[in-house]
């Protein structure tokens, strides 16, 4: 019974830091894209991770309104406002290779969606490797402290 006792301690651990390794990714990142500067946050949602812009640098047009996710291939969401875009949705961690995937990152700058792997490059960067067939593109975003 002891040792019974000692395997659910033990697997509770494994468990919590596995937890705690996936939720590094939470939080507040600067993101410098094509030349258009936002904050997107990324938070737990449903069963995965999710990001989503919470400000951009020139979110009005010329005549002060807001500017819309016009790019949108999904016309619903093309009167969404440039400030509340979700880039990433669904995102799982992989903790065999310590790394975020099984996701499309949406560039909004284009309209386009693409498969998505994160991990971190060091301790306040996140390298976002986004991919088509053979083909990819490395961005990366610095955590906000």
């Amino acid at each position: 019974m002891k040792r019974f006792y000692s395997f659910i301690i033990l697997s509770l651990f494994a468990t919590l830091s596995v937890m705690a390794q996936a939720d590094k990714l939470i939080g507040n990142y600067w993101v410098d894209h094509n030349g258009k500067q936002s904050k997107v946050k990324f938070f737990k949602y449903q069963d995965g991770y999710r990001a989503q812009i919470y400000w951009v640098s020139d979110s009005k047009n010329p005549d002060g309104s807001t500017k819309l996710d016009v790019k949108n291939p999904d016309k619903s969401l093309r009167n969404i406002p440039t400030s509340q875009i979700v880039l990433i949705d669904k995102l799982i961690y992989d903790k065999e290779d310590d790394i975020w995937k099984d996701s499309k990152i949406y560039d909004p700058t284009r309209g386009m969606k693409f498969n998505v792997d994160v991990r971190f490059k060091d301790e306040n960067t996140l390298e976002l490797r986004g991919k088509v067939g053979p083909f990819f593109k490395r961005i990366y975003w610095k955590r906000i402290k």
